[in-house]
């Protein structure tokens, strides 16, 4: 399995939709944190559940956070969090939501500020 990963700083990388099984990969590239930024249910009943995806990578010895963010709209709250998740979460992380976009955004207004 070979993840998509974009690059956000040298120690945060944005990728789209991660599984339970990409978990282990994610633990293998050295990511010691994931962010998920999907709300559960957006995608249809074939995409993931966050509560699967978060015994998977504590499975593999990762910490994990779910932060749902609407795709089209991040609130200053959401935003702050994000911040406050970048700042406490070991490093490397590794956020991702359906494309990686809304991670990005999301990175891009907490570290502007």
């Amino acid at each position: 399995m070979t993840l998509s990963l974009q690059q956000l700083a040298p120690d945060v990388c944005a990728a789209p939709q991660l599984t339970p099984a990409d978990m282990a990969a994610v633990a293998a590239a050295g990511f010691k944190s994931v962010i998920n930024n999907r709300p559960d249910g957006e995608g249809g009943p074939d995409q993931p559940k966050s509560a699967d995806i978060e015994a998977a990578a504590r499975a593999a010895g990762l910490q994990y956070v779910h932060l749902p963010v609407n795709p089209t709209v991040q609130t200053p709250e959401e935003i702050a969090r994000f911040g406050e998740l970048l700042q406490t979460l070991p490093r490397p992380v590794l956020a991702f939501c359906r494309s990686g976009g809304r991670c990005t955004r999301l990175f891009q207004a907490a570290t502007s500020r």
